[in-house]
């Protein structure tokens, strides 16, 4: 019964690559398309550049934390279920 397990955890591993990816790639595109005027600050303590690369860098390391955060929980906590209940 491992199988399903793991396909599902490749599943959601994929998806937050994807999402993650999505994240940066408009970040870069809409860096280099519009001007935001102000720099973005990551975590509002590291300015980034204006440009393409900064905004990429914060979507993808903002969206990675957001993201990221609650499915290490999820996976913290189901793998403490799976053994307690067994």
């Amino acid at each position: 019964m491992s199988t399903p397990r793991r396909d599902g955890r490749r599943f959601v591993l994929a998806l937050y690559v994807a999402i993650v990816g999505f994240a940066g790639f408009l970040g870069f595109v809409l860096g280099e398309v519009i001007d935001m005027g102000s720099p973005p600050r990551l975590f509002f303590l590291i300015p980034l550049s204006p440009n393409g690369f900064g905004f990429a860098v914060y979507g993808v390391v903002t969206i990675a934390v957001v993201l990221g955060i609650p499915l290490g929980l999820v996976v913290y906590l189901s793998d403490r279920l799976d053994v307690e209940t067994a």
